[in-house]
């Protein structure tokens, strides 16, 4: 059967043939759907992050931290199981790893309506420009070649709005 090209009708052939833990990969990895978007499926990952973040924004540090751990090893077990079930690298459809990435960008920010904008822009920027090292770091296999260059995008957004915050004293 002949796929369209951004590829959902492969996808929801996988998707209604597997079972279990198979299903819960791929749909966690597409974000609940987002990646299904079509034009840009990244950035609707990202968009569709923001509850995510304003959930850890109202928890205290220790457990925002360890929402962002326990949802980086999530985003990276299911883009390798999602990897494995769609045969393709880096499948443009899994965003978990934008999730990742963009939660990262605003751990322990203070919450702000400038920080998630700001955030969310710097973040698409550096994942999308993949500035030194991220290109290099893409090239890692498995679940953690997926998430791993939205980390250190992630990383680049979030000291950035460090910069920012303290040059012009917000937060």
């Amino acid at each position: 059967m002949p796929t369209d090209q951004s590829g959902s009708l492969g996808f929801r052939e996988s998707l209604r043939e597997s079972r279990g833990l198979s299903k819960g990969a791929l749909v966690v990895s597409t974000w609940f759907g987002a990646g299904l978007i079509p034009g840009a499926p990244g950035t609707f990952g990202t968009l569709f992050g923001t509850p995510l973040v304003l959930v850890m924004w109202h928890l205290p540090a220790l457990y925002a931290i360890a929402l962002v751990v326990l949802f980086v090893l999530l985003a990276v077990w299911s883009s390798a199981m999602s990897q494995n079930i769609l045969a393709e690298k880096d499948p443009s459809r899994v965003v978990i790893d934008e999730v990742s990435g963009f939660l990262l960008t605003l751990l322990l920010l203070a919450p702000s309506l400038f920080s998630l904008v700001a955030g969310f822009v710097l973040f698409r920027i550096f994942d999308i420009l993949k500035p030194f090292p991220i290109r290099r770091i893409e090239k890692v296999g498995g679940g953690w070649g997926v998430v791993v260059d939205d980390l250190v995008a992630g990383v680049y957004a979030n000291l950035c709005l460090r910069l920012i915050a303290f040059a012009f004293k917000l937060g």
